[in-house]
């Protein structure tokens, strides 16, 4: 019904859930996360490069274009709901305890941890349910090993 209406309306562009994949989920919280305090820095999106080439399949040579892509795609909406949504439906605890952990790394990077970086952290660790004993584990892994 619901497709039928939205070709009526002449909407023929995908669903958000249709175009989703876990690479857009964990690049646009990361880049959240980088953005968090007003001060995007270079060396916060350097990390987040490594992050995404390192766990995901994103190759060196995609890197610009995905990252403009996941840039674009996170200034569209203004809600974490649409990423931490997917990485609910498509990942195990683990997985989302390595996503928090990035988040950190990314947090860290320029050698301190800003109070909205925390928050922001904090909330989707708690939209993707992870036990708040996981939360913390990230954290004082990552601050140890940025001696922060």
């Amino acid at each position: 019904m619901f497709e039928l209406l939205r070709k009526m309306l002449g909407n023929d562009t995908p669903d958000e859930a249709e175009t989703m994949t876990l690479e857009k989920a964990a690049g646009a919280l990361l880049i959240e996360v980088s953005k968090s305090d007003y001060d995007q820095d270079p060396a916060e999106v350097e990390k987040i490069r490594d992050l995404l080439s390192r766990h995901f399949s994103v190759s060196v040579d995609d890197m610009e274009g995905f990252m403009k892509d996941v840039e674009d795609h996170s200034h569209q909406g203004t809600s974490l709901y649409p990423y931490t949504r997917f990485i609910n439906d498509n990942c195990s605890n683990e997985e989302k305890y390595l996503l928090i952990k990035s988040l950190w790394e990314v947090a860290a990077e320029d050698g301190r941890i800003d109070k909205y970086e925390d928050y922001v952290i904090r909330k989707v660790s708690d939209l993707i349910y992870l036990p708040h004993s996981d939360f913390i584990r990230a954290k004082l892994e990552v601050t140890k090993a940025a001696g922060l």
